[in-house]
């Protein structure tokens, strides 16, 4: 016997799922493949609209999977007693010609550079960034109604108020005029003002070993996680500045553009880099939260050590967070990196190695999360 009912429509919408599903293999395969995605040495020289490809897994259906029709009695060795578990034998189809099993789906999707970053910086923020009292800015987040006011545009025009001006003036007209119509005078329109809000500031220093020692794979790495560095703090704050610092015996305030690209010859001066980086903050970021990044691939003068580690002391004493990324060096790390180490005891001071282009990232990501590993107890 047949039971009919009532068709019912739904609001569930199934794609709604399978959509969350497909962003989630996105966000997945893009952390998974982070290597690749930033090692590409075209990613600096190219804007955030470039397509990069990445593989994921295709979304399946649930459904019945039959069991196999391999049926029979088979014998056995004499070994066997009864109640044992026989596992089953998983036979190579390589070996046994062309198999019949079925593959897993991959697929590239294509996703730009820009996608890409802010998947990656969904859950990172600046560590001990405070908010501070002084050298505060007012930041403009859309408008809010204040009041209103007899002319405009009509993209102010207010619908309600007019209604509403409309419905009191109908009643007190007479009951024999059965329509009335907007008048001049029901038009109002309504008064906006620019919404602010207060913002601590922060400024980023990023000091560069521009020396004759950073060869080309160095600098490449070097300018890989300042990427990075960069992309980050463009994307998650609004009010910051960014300070490029370049040195080799010498340092000196340069551009985006030349931090990036310009090579130089010469010896190292790690203190030279340091020097100029404070000279900044005491002129112009006393009150700011600070952060100061540098990279070196750690050759430098032993006459300088002794002034580099009295100045990374004083970078740490004015700084939020202050971090020193060796690149490639010859030994676990070089002679000043030891000392950093050994003589800069500073909860805000941290210190990464980059030897090869899977290291960015790895890097990248523990002097953001230095915070929530001393707090979780790590040394």
């Amino acid at each position: 016997m047949a039971t009919f009912k009532k068709y019912e429509t739904t609001n569930h919408d199934r794609a709604i799922e399978d959509r969350r599903r497909h962003k989630e293999l996105i966000e997945k395969s893009v952390k998974n493949n982070i290597s690749q995605i930033i090692s590409e040495e075209s990613i600096v020289e190219q804007d955030g609209t470039r397509k990069i490809k990445i593989p994921i897994r295709s979304l399946n259906e649930y459904y019945f999977k039959y069991g196999s029709q391999n049926v029979g009695i088979l014998c056995g060795d004499g070994s066997q007693v009864k109640g044992k578990h026989l596992e089953k034998t998983i036979v190579n189809s390589i070996e046994n010609g062309i198999g019949t099993s079925k593959s897993e789906d991959i697929f590239e999707i294509d996703i730009t550079i820009d996608d890409a970053i802010d998947i990656l910086f969904d859950n990172f923020n600046l560590p001990y960034f405070n908010h501070k009292k002084y050298e505060e800015i007012k930041l403009e987040e859309g408008l809010k109604h204040r009041g209103l006011k007899p002319a405009g545009t009509m993209r102010q025009l207010s619908k309600k108020h007019m209604m509403i001006s409309k419905i009191k003036r109908q009643k007190c007209m007479s009951k024999s005029e059965s329509r009335v119509t907007f008048h001049r005078k029901d038009l109002v329109y309504v008064r906006t003002k620019p919404k602010q809000k207060r913002q601590s500031n922060a400024v980023i220093i990023c000091i560069m070993d521009s020396s004759g020692s950073m060869g080309y794979t160095k600098k490449y790495l070097a300018r890989s996680f300042y990427f990075l560095i960069y992309q980050f703090i463009k994307i998650k704050y609004a009010n910051i500045e960014i300070i490029f610092i370049s040195h080799t015996t010498s340092a000196e305030e340069v551009s985006e553009q030349q931090f990036f690209y310009r090579g130089e010859n010469g010896g190292t001066c790690i203190s030279s880099g340091y020097e100029k980086a404070l000279e900044i903050i005491n002129e112009k970021y006393k009150h700011w939260n600070i952060y100061t990044f540098h990279c070196s691939d750690g050759d430098n003068w032993t006459e300088d050590n002794e002034k580099a580690i009295l100045l990374a002391k004083q970078l740490c004493n004015k700084s939020n967070l202050f971090s020193y990324t060796e690149i490639k060096g010859m030994n676990k790390y070089q002679n000043i990196a030891n000392q950093y180490i050994n003589q800069l005891e500073s909860n805000n001071f941290v210190i990464t190695k980059i030897d090869k282009k899977e290291d960015v990232w790895e890097a990248f990501a523990k002097i953001l999360q230095v915070e929530n590993y001393i707090e979780g107890g790590g040394n």
